[in-house]
């Protein structure tokens, strides 16, 4: 007698084979969405610090002279300063916009302004547009102690433990 179909047992036992199949290609799918959602989360990190490295190098390298320095640094403390500068760059399409960063309230600010900053705090009738770089616990910017050297350092410290160490120079011929 020849055997034409699938007896009940066979049929069970392919029905459980791939039951635990599914079971395992379903596990190994939300690991890999978990790990998706990890990666992006850092990503969106990366670019966010790397955006403001790059905002702060262009500031510093495409500083204007104003007066005697291209740069004025304000010691508020040992863990902040007060950078005002006039540069060529600009986050909000203005030409030879003035700068600050500021501290305040553990949230470092970047303020564009037409006007120049010239005291801290920041009087009422000032006018900017603000952009937060993000919560922080230090924020210091030294000069180079050559006279002649426009090389400045940047450091911050996040408060998520993050850092920038950024080394720029003046590109005073820009």
């Amino acid at each position: 007698m020849k055997k034409t179909a699938f007896t009940l047992i066979e049929l069970i036992i392919s029905i459980v084979i791939l039951s635990i199949l599914m079971l395992f290609l379903y596990k190994s799918y939300a690991t890999l969405n978990r790990s998706n959602t990890l990666l992006k989360t850092q990503k969106e990190k990366l670019i966010k610090i790397e955006n403001i490295k790059k905002c702060i190098y262009l500031d510093f390298a495409m500083a204007i002279r104003n007066g005697n320095s291209y740069i004025q640094i304000l010691r508020q403390d040992k863990r902040k300063d007060v950078v005002f500068m006039q540069t060529k760059h600009s986050l909000h399409k203005r030409i030879n916009p003035y700068i600050a960063y500021i501290f305040k309230d553990k949230i470092l600010y970047r303020l564009e302004s037409l006007k120049p900053f010239k005291v801290y705090p920041l009087g009422t009738d000032s006018e900017f547009v603000g952009d937060r770089l993000g919560k922080i616990k230090i924020f210091r910017t030294y000069k180079s102690r050559e006279k002649k050297s426009n090389l400045y350092l940047v450091h911050i410290l996040f408060q998520d433990k993050r850092e920038i160490l950024l080394k720029t120079k003046v590109l005073s011929s820009y």
